[in-house]
């Protein structure tokens, strides 16, 4: 036998071949690739979570303050035609903030959940003038009567027209026309709701310079800026640098008004600087609750309802995108379909109340609340919860309420020049769920967004102080409804992307068009978090029909 030498014979070492090179995209090795994030991780406080009470009670307080801007001018755009007396402009103020409490509650606990402000709509300003046009030849013993026939003539209106949200929601038609949406939809139409109130911003702000642009800029200095000078105080800098900014800037208006700087100035300049002017602290009441047909007995005429019609229908659309913006800030999945409805059909029940208390104009989504969400990165449902509170108060005590209401209008423009643009930009950031090189995306977003800003404007333009807009023929009803539409750029943005995005090639674009991500939102199990966000409180969905939920 013969045994070989070594029985562990050692093989010569493998050659490991070298990984493969993989070629990289032209722009990833410039820098790294960002994915798509649902949710926003740089939120502090999301929609169920919540600071302290102390802080929640004054972020309340922030959100009261802030919708009370376009409160007041929505009020001082309305009421002087009517006739009325700044006494009158008190209480509708007063019935305003009122109903924007109780429409807040509803909706934060019946509605989307989410934490939206329910304001005053501008939405209404056409129909409403057209109103107080048609009432302008009339013959009145006094203003003040002609103002309280105007009044029930608006009650009249918001109580017929209602019925259209209610309808449109309930019946679950609202939930399924959203089922037509893809992020290609809601990009225009999330950026035109803030970009589509443009002339709120730096417009109202140059009407008093000295003022407005002070506050925008120590706004952004202050909640921006400074936040990073010392750790411990960036949070707070960043939740209330807001308050801190208007007192300063208010002090400092009540100081020139004191100094006489506007004693010899145009009276629009008085209007707009002036502490002073609005006369509403000295003709507010001390106590007074708003209760039911407090102008008297609605009138109900065919022509008013119709225009008021369109105005109801362009308030659902407007609500609509800044849903979807306030559920990014509030850190939220995308709102169901049904959810969305249900809250259009809340929206319903909420202008039928404005119309029997007596509000001015009907109520939407707050899209400057919902850019406070972003600034102060707290998208707790809590605090705007509390913020009812706070409307509810000084609607009841008006001189209290009235002083708050005296802040000079140019410093709540500088702080929408600030929360519009967080509002639009949210709306940009809905493009990463496609495909945002796709050239036929490309095209569907930008006609919408032109579109979106550029036919309203032009409608604008061409609308007259009674509120008589491009659109003339002999029905002076359905001349009030196309205007009110084609003056909103969100309801713009949406009729068109909602066309072009489901027939330009709309079957072989699925994916592209960021389909397969929003359709588990979409659906009422389509994704379990959708229970998370928004399932109604203490269990009532188990009493409650399914269709309604």
């Amino acid at each position: 036998m013969v045994e070989t030498a070594h029985h562990n014979h050692q093989h010569p070492p493998s050659q490991v071949p070298p990984p493969p090179v993989v070629a990289r995209p032209l722009g990833a090795a410039r820098g790294p690739a960002y994915p798509p994030q649902e949710q926003l991780l740089q939120l502090h406080y999301c929609i169920h979570s919540n600071p302290s009470w102390v802080q929640t009670a004054v972020l309340g307080f922030q959100h009261y303050i802030v919708m009370l801007g376009t409160t007041v001018m929505i009020a001082t755009a309305l009421v002087p035609r009517m006739g009325g007396s700044p006494g009158d402009k008190a209480r509708v103020i007063q019935s305003l903030l009122f109903m924007s409490g109780v429409n807040t509650l509803l909706q934060t606990w019946f509605g989307t959940r989410l934490p939206t402000v329910m304001g005053p709509s501008f939405a209404y300003i056409i129909s409403v003038l057209a109103i107080i046009n048609d009432f302008s030849d009339s013959t009145f013993t006094s203003e003040h009567e002609r103002f309280t026939h105007t009044m029930r003539a608006i009650q009249g209106s918001l109580i017929v027209s209602s019925f259209l949200n209610i309808i449109i929601g309930y019946s679950n038609a609202w939930g399924n026309l959203t089922r037509f949406f893809s992020p290609i939809v809601i990009v225009p139409l999330v950026c035109v709701v803030g970009l589509g109130l443009f002339a709120r911003g730096f417009p109202q702000l140059g009407n008093c310079v000295e003022i407005g642009l002070p506050m925008l800029i120590l706004l952004v200095i202050g909640q921006q800026y400074l936040q990073r000078i010392h750790p411990a105080a960036g949070p707070l800098l960043e939740r209330f640098a807001l308050l801190v900014c208007i007192g300063i800037i208010w002090s400092f208006a009540a100081i020139l008004t004191v100094a006489g700087a506007y004693n010899n100035v145009r009276e629009r300049t008085k209007l707009s600087c002036r502490t002073d002017r609005s006369l509403l602290i000295s003709s507010a009441p001390w106590i007074k609750i708003p209760y039911p047909f407090q102008w008297g007995t609605p009138i109900f005429r065919a022509s008013h309802v119709f225009g008021m019609v369109g105005a109801a229908l362009v308030s659902s659309a407007e609500s609509t995108g800044t849903f979807y913006a306030a559920s990014r800030l509030a850190g939220a999945t995308a709102p169901p379909a049904h959810v969305l409805s249900r809250s259009i059909g809340l929206q319903g029940v909420g202008q039928l109340l404005e119309g029997i208390f007596g509000a001015a104009v009907g109520t939407t989504a707050s899209v400057e609340n919902v850019g406070l969400l972003g600034i102060t990165r707290v998208g707790s449902r809590r605090a705007v919860q509390i913020s009812t509170a706070f409307m509810v108060f000084f609607s009841i005590f008006g001189k209290f309420g009235a002083f708050f209401a005296s802040i000079p209008l140019p410093i709540f423009a500088a702080i929408y020049c600030v929360l519009y643009g967080i509002v639009a930009a949210i709306g940009i950031s809905f493009v990463q769920f496609a495909n945002n090189n796709s050239l036929r995306n490309i095209y569907v977003l930008g006609l919408s967004l032109f579109l979106g800003i550029s036919i309203p404007q032009y409608f604008v333009m061409n609308t007259d102080m009674a509120g008589h807009g491009p659109v003339k023929t002999n029905g002076g009803w359905f001349n009030d409804i196309l205007n009110t539409i084609f003056s909103s750029p969100p309801t713009v943005a949406l009729i068109v992307g909602t066309l072009l995005d489901n027939t330009l090639e709309a079957r072989h674009s699925v994916e592209e068009r960021g389909i397969p991500w929003l359709i588990p939102f979409q659906r009422r199990k389509g994704d379990i978090r959708n229970d998370e966000f928004y399932s109604y409180p203490l269990r009532i969905n188990e009493y409650i029909p399914t269709r309604f939920l």
